[in-house]
């Protein structure tokens, strides 16, 4: 039997803790304090009296909500004007991102067209009023007047710029409505303010079905599509959309039967019976043969199943039970069961808008009841991710998945071939989430692959800007995805849709996770997924990092070349650690491939879009130990490393400090073998809530991959074992399973 060269564990041994001192010259700024003074006071005069003009009903407590527009040199959390809004008896509610060209830049640079945060900011009208009145005669010593110069403009909140996407000419719409509701008693609050407001323009509602994220509130209500404008004029409200329509399904007809003769279901049972999965989806037909290694579950109150539904939910666990099914091959055996929870019903056809927010109910109440190692989502809204805003889908799972002990897959939608003028072919709600693997759909399982034109594309928000994260085989017309269909098991279906691409890469988790058994997290098989894929020359905004591995050997098996490295551990807010990469001893002759992978979780702020993260693990390379360009510094000289402009990315958010708060990094770089010795890589925990500084009190999960080539070194692998042999380990199967698949 050939020798296996395994994958490396423990890396987190070779971790050691480091302080690194941080510091920085006088920031220079674009306005001096007696310009800023005299630029922001006709604008606050208007935002005024654009508040003044408001509804007396639509400011409950006579409070309302103004923008506030920093300049794109002071988005950085330590540059929160904190202390002015708190002078000034303002409340920030949220934030989103907004593109302008600033009226200056410091040192005397051009103006150019940039991104930076703008902030809602709520108090009183008198409040308001107040800073009018006060700043002609504001000082820059006094209090915290200085910080007026981080900002470059004020405003009001217009109705109309609430209002979302296309409502529908006339007549009575399901809509969605977004408010500003901090905290459990803002929510209630919130709520029945904006229902008495309702109640007086003649469109009162119950406001029962919603959710609360963050510091958002998203409720449903049905309203004549001319009010509109007039529920907009509630000065809590964010915004407001019409429900989308719910995704699950590739057209009916895409789809065709095809009997195979002699073709059978496998008799055992899944590999690792230790695995807890979880699908939701439209259910599973009654006694058929795949329910074998499927526990259907129907929540409570759920109406009866459609078989178009059925259809769509036995495809996707198919997917993840089998794959892609090869018809000339025998069925391979399905590494892990699976919970199939049917989330939908006869009062979820996609054209009903009123069961979208009941679908998210059922999910939601599964994922807090139960603790699933994998889950898979093929549906949400149908709806294109957008930057200045969260919507519910996104927000509710985000922070169910924000401990980072469940590896969740979401399909980005089947849009891809639609417009991109308005970004209608833009990856779907909620595959924007960045606690999730978001997956699209390739075209072939063979070595030459393309994405499938009606998968959707990226970016993503940012952060969460490479969504995609990777694609899968998810069919087409001339190379459909094959699954078992009907109510035998001799009958296969050829089908197509970025839902069969995110299961089947789930597939390929649990059988990292059969393999190596709970020695490593799920948050490190998501890292080792992303790690793993196949790089490509197609945009990053198509593909992602590529395609997902073919198998599990792929994955968990290195080239004798080659030695990949699994790191796993905590790291305490506002610390540095740092994580040495393992070469050989010696010098390394040619050229010398770093690959590395970080990903941990995050809770989010759905209401700072911009600032959604609340972690970043901030990494810095430093290839040699021995190079310093100052012989007193404590740390040897860095290189640029993560960060590195991705294909096809737009320029301007890669120049932000965002790569600071992408909670999954990875990037591939050669260098010369010359210029490595002792390289390592050290990592710095950033917090933040809301776009301020912020110090959690509990450590931060990673999962951090990091593989080394040197092809001129034929036995890479066996030095680094030996030089390494009392600290990492050979990550071995921890069950016989076949590993080529």
């Amino acid at each position: 039997m050939k020798k296996q060269n395994f994958l490396l564990g423990k890396g987190e041994r070779l971790i050691e803790n480091i302080v690194v001192v941080r510091g920085g010259a006088p920031k220079d700024h674009p306005y001096t304090f007696a310009a800023a003074r005299q630029r922001l006071t006709p604008m606050l005069s208007r935002m005024v009296r654009g508040i003044d003009a408001l509804p007396a009903d639509a400011c409950p407590d006579d409070r309302a909500v103004a923008t506030i527009t920093l300049n794109p040199e002071y988005i950085a959390k330590s540059y929160f004007p904190d202390r002015l809004l708190g002078q000034l008896g303002l409340e920030t509610v949220g934030s989103r991102p907004r593109r302008i060209t600033p009226e200056k830049r410091s040192r005397g640079r051009e103006p150019e067209e940039t991104i930076t945060t703008e902030l809602f900011v709520m108090g009183t009208r008198s409040a308001f009023r107040e800073w009018r009145a006060t700043m002609p005669q504001w000082s820059e010593d006094v209090g915290a007047a200085g910080e007026l110069t981080t900002i470059e403009q004020v405003g009001e909140q217009r109705p109309r710029d609430k209002l979302k996407g296309r409502l529908p000419n006339g007549g009575a719409a399901i809509l969605e409505a977004v408010l500003h509701a901090n905290g459990a008693s803002g929510l209630k609050r919130a709520l029945a303010q904006f229902k008495d407001y309702l109640k007086l323009i003649g469109a009162e509602q119950p406001l029962d079905r919603r959710f609360f994220a963050g510091g958002l509130c998203f409720v449903e209500l049905e309203a004549p599509v001319g009010l509109a404008e007039r529920i907009a004029t509630f000065s809590p409200l964010r915004a407001l959309r019409q429900m989308p329509t719910l995704r699950i399904l590739r057209p009916a007809s895409r789809s065709s039967r095809v009997p195979i003769d002699a073709l059978a279901l496998p008799r055992e049972g899944a590999l690792d019976t230790t695995i807890r999965a979880a699908i939701f989806d439209g259910g599973i037909p009654d006694k058929h043969p795949i329910r074998k290694w499927v526990n259907v579950i129907d929540p409570p109150g759920i109406g009866t199943p459609w078989a178009i539904d059925q259809r769509h939910g036995l495809g996707v666990t198919s997917a993840f039970l089998f794959g892609h099914i090869d018809p000339t091959k025998p069925i391979p055996r399905p590494y892990a069961s699976v919970d199939h929870y049917r989330v939908l019903d006869m009062q979820t056809p996609t054209e009903n808008r009123y069961e979208l927010f009941n679908v998210l109910g059922r999910i939601d109440r599964a994922l807090v009841e139960n603790q699933y190692d994998l889950i898979n989502l093929s549906l949400g809204p149908r709806l294109p991710v957008e930057d200045d805003d969260v919507h519910a889908w996104t927000a509710v799972i985000d922070e169910r998945l924000a401990q980072g002990t469940t590896l969740a897959t979401v399909a980005v939608g089947n849009d891809g071939d639609g417009p991109a003028d308005d970004g209608a072919n833009r990856i779907q709600v909620p595959s924007d989430c960045v606690n999730a693997v978001a997956v699209g759909a390739c075209d072939t399982p063979d070595a030459t692959w393309q994405r499938c034109g009606y998968s959707s594309v990226g970016p993503g928000r940012s952060p969460g800007l490479v969504k995609p994260d990777f694609v899968e085989f998810g069919g087409c017309l001339q190379r459909p995805f094959i699954v078992v269909g009907g109510n035998k098991p001799d009958v296969l279906e050829a089908t197509e849709g970025t839902s069969f691409a995110a299961p089947s890469a789930l597939r390929l988790a649990s059988g990292v996770r059969a393999h190596l058994g709970p020695a490593i997290s799920m948050l490190a098989i998501r890292a080792l997924l992303i790690h793993s894929t196949e790089t490509s020359d197609l945009a990053c905004a198509e593909v992602g990092r590529g395609r997902v591995a073919r198998s599990v050997q792929d994955i968990l098996l290195c080239d004798d070349d080659t030695v990949r490295v699994i790191y796993q551990g905590n790291i305490a807010p506002t610390r540095y650690i740092r994580a040495p990469i393992p070469v050989p001893f010696g010098d390394i002759p040619g050229k010398v491939r770093i690959t590395a992978t970080l990903c941990y979780p995050t809770g989010v702020d759905p209401h700072h879009p911009g600032n959604y993260t609340r972690a970043g693990l901030e990494p810095t390379f430093r290839p040699h130990d021995g190079k310093r360009k100052n012989p007193e510094q404590a740390h040897a000289d860095s290189k640029s490393f993560f960060g590195k402009t991705q294909n096809g990315l737009m320029e301007d958010e890669l120049r932000r400090d965002a790569w600071k708060w992408e909670n999954c990094l990875h990037t591939s770089v050669s260098f010369l073998g010359q210029t490595l010795q002792n390289p390592v890589l050290d990592i710095h925990y950033n917090a933040r809530m809301g776009g301020r500084n912020f110090t959690p009190d509990i450590e931060l999960p990673y999962a951090l991959i990091v593989s080394v080539q040197a092809k001129q070194i034929g036995d890479l692998y066996e030095r680094v074992v030996r030089k390494y042999a009392l600290q990492l380990e050979t990550l071995r199967p921890v069950i016989e399973i076949p590993v080529a698949v």
